[in-house]
C-alpha cells in the first residue's frame, strides 16, 4: 500500500561554531556511553579540548547542554525514520525496515540501550525538561507508527502502535542487559503479530 504520510524533519539549527559542535559531539558520546549525571563539566571540557570559558560561553550550564543532547538525539531519530519513508513505497516495508534498523542497533558493539529511556531513568521528576523532551519524542514516535499502521489497514492502529513501541523498549532494554539475539528475535515476533493483524 502506498504511503500517504510524511515526516516533517526538525528545522536544522544554525551551523555551530567548531568548539560548540565539538562540545555537543563529546556530550553525545559520553552521555550515551557513561550516563548524563556521571559525566561532569570538567570531563566534558577536557574531552572536548576547550577551555572552561569557552564551554560556558557556548552553553552556560550543563543543563543546557543536556537539553541540546536530547534534542540532537530526537533529530537523529526523525531523520532516520524520514529516510526510511523516502526509501520505501509501502508502509509495511517501512515498518519492516524500522524493525531491521532497531535490530541492527541492538546488535551493534556500541549499543548502550535506548538513549531516551536512559535519559528518563536519570531524571525522576516528571516535570523536568529532560523528561518532557523524552515524552514529546515518544509521542511523536507513536504518532508516526499509528499513521503507518493505519495506512496498511490495521483495525486498531493506535493500540498496535503502543504495542510496537513497547516491544521496541523491551528489545532495547533486554538486548543491552541480556541476550541481543533473543531480544531481536522477540522483536520480530511482535512485528509479525502486529502486521499479521493488519492483513486480516
Amino acid at each position: 500500500m502506498t504511503i500517504m504520510i510524511e515526516i516533517e524533519r526538525p528545522a536544522r539549527p544554525a551551523v555551530l561554531a567548531p568548539a560548540k559542535q565539538r562540545i555537543l559531539d563529546t556530550a553525545d558520546l559520553l552521555f550515551y556511553d557513561e550516563g548524563i549525571r556521571a559525566v561532569g563539566v570538567d570531563r566534558l571540557i577536557s574531552s572536548s579540548s576547550v577551555t572552561k570559558a569557552t564551554f560556558y560561553k557556548h552553553y552556560g550550564s550543563k543543563d543546557r547542554l543536556i537539553g541540546d543532547y536530547v534534542d540532537h538525539r530526537h533529530r537523529l531519530s526523525v531523520d532516520a525514520l524520514a529516510d526510511l519513508l523516502e526509501q520505501h513505497v509501502e508502509a509495511g516495508r517501512v515498518l519492516r525496515a524500522l524493525q531491521e534498523s532497531i535490530a541492527d542497533q541492538i546488535s551493534s558493539a556500541e549499543f548502550r540501550g535506548c538513549p531516551f529511556i536512559n535519559a528518563a531513568a536519570e531524571f525522576s521528576d516528571a516535570m523536568h525538561p529532560v523528561r518532557r523532551s523524552v515524552v514529546a519524542h515518544r509521542e511523536w514516535f507513536v504518532g508516526v507508527l499509528e499513521q503507518l499502521l493505519r495506512s496498511i489497514g490495521h483495525p486498531m492502529a493506535g493500540d498496535a502502535a503502543d504495542d510496537l513501541i513497547l516491544a521496541r523498549d523491551g528489545a532495547m532494554t533486554g538486548g543491552y542487559a541480556g541476550d541481543p539475539i533473543a531480544a531481536t528475535t522477540a522483536l520480530v515476533r511482535a512485528f509479525d503479530r502486529v502486521l499479521g493483524d493488519a492483513r486480516r
